[in-house]
């Protein structure tokens, strides 16, 4: 059951509930513009993944920046994007089992739906569940060039899977999916483009290939936050999938450019605001955010704008304070900003997005697709 919002339109920022999931409207408009305005000039197209913010309203504004549509991972964030009137959506995954393959093509009916694959007996069924609803189902190969994790290998594999889905009767091959997700978050900037590097040589070889046999790549897609310039520069990938450019958080800020200064790309507009609830101590304080308001996988959120104030021992419901090496005062009821570990499980733990500028709530936003995991 959806919560009530935590906020009104013109309330302070003081006085809204917590936990929330803030957006500084300012740094986030920014950050769209930004990416908006590198791939423009890059001469590639924009699809952003909504995992990261699972929102129609944030993938309408992508959209009418420049963005042909966006990706989703699950069948069910593209039905609730979708029903918002999003209609161009990618699940750059792949989608198995009959239930959700109904799901797909029943899907497909109502708006532009793609999906990868990697499977022989993928496509197959693919192509039945497609055939049952008479819709023609856009699909790309997926190709492992370096993650481990999906995909078919590159070069002649690709190409046989590739002739599959090109023979099936309810189905049409429109290219790769060659998505380096393990290079997104390697620290070091020689070792991230180096990776990318490697990926480069295996897509374009596997897509000379594909023209050989006859099958053109019209979407060569990949990419993201960590790796997006890269990408531009290869010019084999014509459509980046980039997500978390729009929030940021603690996991992407430690990554570094080529000088060795943390990656600054974008800012970070995505907070968890947390209240004191106690007190007790002069060292420390405990806040109202622990596990279950913040997505912690990949490590503890910093505190904004309080840099030696660190977050610490969390719980289900709360979470530390040091204040042992700061002469910053906390009192009890005092809010803080918190940047997710992660932002992408940080959003999918709430309802509502509060937007804020200048010290006012200026907009609410549901996070459409929030819990869609299957």
């Amino acid at each position: 059951m959806p919560q009530p919002a935590p906020a009104r339109i013109g309330d302070a920022v003081e006085d809204v509930d917590t936990p929330a999931l803030l957006i500084d409207l300012d740094a986030f408009e920014r950050n769209l513009e930004k990416m908006a305005a590198f791939t423009k000039n890059a001469g590639v197209r924009l699809r952003p993944h909504a995992k990261t913010h699972k929102s129609a309203h944030i993938a309408r504004l992508q959209m009418e920046l420049g963005a042909v549509g966006v990706c989703c991972q699950k069948v069910s964030e593209a039905e609730a994007l979708v029903q918002a009137g999003i209609q161009d959506v990618l699940i750059s995954n792949q989608v198995v089992g009959r239930h959700k393959l109904n799901r797909l093509s029943a899907l497909a009916r109502h708006a532009k739906v793609a999906v990868c694959a990697d499977d022989a007996d993928n496509v197959v069924d693919l192509n039945a569940a497609a055939g049952q609803v008479g819709v023609i189902m856009d699909v790309l190969v997926e190709i492992d060039v370096g993650a481990g994790r999906c995909g078919v290998a590159p070069g002649d594999a690709a190409v046989t899977l590739a002739k599959e889905i090109d023979r099936a009767r309810n189905l049409r091959f429109v290219g790769l999916q060659a998505y380096q997700g393990a290079a997104q978050h390697i620290r070091d900037f020689a070792e991230r483009k180096m990776a990318i590097n490697a990926a480069q040589v295996l897509t374009k070889k596997t897509v000379e290939l594909l023209s050989a046999a006859g099958l053109k790549c019209d979407t060569v897609g990949g990419a993201g936050t960590g790796t997006y310039e890269f990408h531009t520069t290869s010019k084999v990938w014509n459509e980046l999938q980039c997500g978390s450019y729009v929030f940021m958080d603690v996991d992407y800020g430690q990554n570094r450019m080529s000088d060795g200064k943390p990656f600054r790309a974008f800012e970070n507009s995505l907070f968890v605001l947390a209240t004191v609830m106690s007190k007790t101590r002069e060292d420390f304080c405990t806040i109202d955010a622990g596990h279950k308001a913040l997505g912690n996988d990949q490590g503890f959120p910093w505190v904004h704008e309080l840099e030696e104030v660190t977050y610490s021992k969390p719980s289900d419901e709360h979470g530390r304070l040091d204040l042992s090496q700061t002469r910053q005062a906390l009192k009890l009821g005092d809010k803080v900003r918190l940047v997710p570990g992660h932002c992408d499980p940080t959003v999918n733990l709430y309802d509502w997005y509060v937007g804020v500028r200048n010290g006012r709530v200026e907009a609410l936003w549901p996070v459409t697709a929030r819990g869609a995991l299957t």
